[in-house]
């Protein structure tokens, strides 16, 4: 659940299917002709095999969850999604909303029915009084809000940029629950801004190359700044362990971006998993970076299949009969088993080399060094 203290959501904005536009049409048909788009793949779009005529969507649906619910690849959202430009932010989706699956020229095509009296489905401009704030986003928001006010895996820039704890005061040389500590580069933030405190750990280098990407960091704890200036003064009113000099500060409430859809990328990704941080108890929803960022072309809402490398087992065993001697010969080889596809990871901030991603689906645990490429 929000709370007032989160920014407001900006708007899903489907900016590569904004201009379409969707003609009434009677029974659920489309009136005007559309061509009909193949994948780049060249193959149908992979509807659900269960989906429904219409769906209703409700309180604390994702872009997601409504995408799982008509398309068997959620990927395939911007190619199945009408809107309607004559209508008032036609992108946006709200809880209450119909969504019904139609075809044109063969093609399914998924609209949101704003009147569907007499068997027409007539989409008209229409006054929203429902707050941006309320529109569905491609993942969940609060997810990503926790993640980045309490940040443990950060690009090399952010930990450069970052302001840091400089002192104790009365020369303390720890800091803890209701200590006072100064920190220079925090900047013009007003009194009573919180900011969570982070120290940095481990490095994250690129297995491609050994380059130096980012930082794993711990959460310290947190507390609002008494006293605005260079140094700034806080008061730690949470910690999980001592602040120390040179932690890194980090704003508690941050503007998350969630304007983005569920797609593949466009041309190929072959990425390496660096870290995983987990947020909740189960594998969905974990945070994780890439050794790829916008430079090698991925962007927010990018889709990538996550590959496990096959296990390395020993070949003991060795048949007889006319193959014994070659296959004694090959007793005790080592063989590398097949890898395996094990989840779906969405990307939701990328920095020039470096990204991080939100685990939606996985069999299996998620762990660093595992791939991630095209779904």
């Amino acid at each position: 659940m929000k709370t007032a203290n989160l920014p407001m959501r900006p708007a899903i904005l489907l900016s590569l299917i904004a201009s379409l536009t969707l003609a009434a049409g009677l029974n659920g048909a489309v009136a005007q002709d559309t061509p009909a788009r193949t994948l780049a793949t060249g193959s149908n779009i992979p509807v659900s095999a269960d989906a429904p005529d219409k769906y209703v969507v409700k309180p604390g649906d994702t872009l997601w969850d409504i995408s799982k619910v008509f398309l068997r690849d959620p990927w395939y959202w911007p190619e199945i999604w009408y809107v309607n430009p004559q209508v008032a932010n036609p992108h946006l989706i709200y809880p209450g909303d119909v969504l019904q699956l139609v075809y044109v020229d063969g093609q399914p095509r998924v609209t949101l029915a704003r009147d569907t009296a007499s068997g027409l489905t007539r989409l008209s401009p229409r006054i929203r009084r429902e707050p941006l704030s309320q529109a569905v986003t491609a993942i969940p928001y609060e997810v990503i809000a926790s993640f980045m006010g309490r940040p443990t895996l950060l690009d090399k820039d952010q930990v450069a940029k970052a302001p840091y704890v400089v002192a104790m005061r009365d020369g303390h040389l720890i800091g803890s629950v209701g200590n006072e500590i100064y920190a220079r580069g925090i900047g013009k933030d007003p009194v009573d801004t919180r900011h969570s405190i982070i120290h940095i750990e481990e490095r994250l280098y690129d297995p491609d190359g050994g380059a130096l990407l980012g930082y794993s960091g711990i959460y310290v704890g947190s507390g609002p700044i008494a006293v605005a200036g260079d140094p700034a003064k806080l008061i730690l009113t949470d910690s999980t362990r001592e602040a120390l000099q040179g932690d890194k500060l980090f704003p508690e409430r941050l503007d998350v971006n969630v304007d983005f859809v569920p797609h593949a990328p466009s041309a190929a990704v072959t990425a390496s998993i660096i870290a995983v941080r987990s947020h909740t108890m189960m594998g969905q929803y974990q945070v994780v970076a890439l050794n790829r960022g916008e430079r090698h072309g991925l962007e927010a809402g990018h889709v990538l299949a996550v590959h496990q490398a096959g296990d390395v087992v020993r070949n003991t065993y060795a048949r007889g009969g006319l193959a014994a001697r070659k296959s004694r010969a090959l007793s005790g080889q080592k063989i590398r088993l097949p890898e395996e596809r094990i989840g779906l990871i969405m990307i939701f901030k990328a920095f020039d080399r470096m990204s991080y991603g939100l685990v939606m689906e996985t069999s299996h645990e998620i762990r660093q060094g595992d791939s991630a490429r095209n779904p």
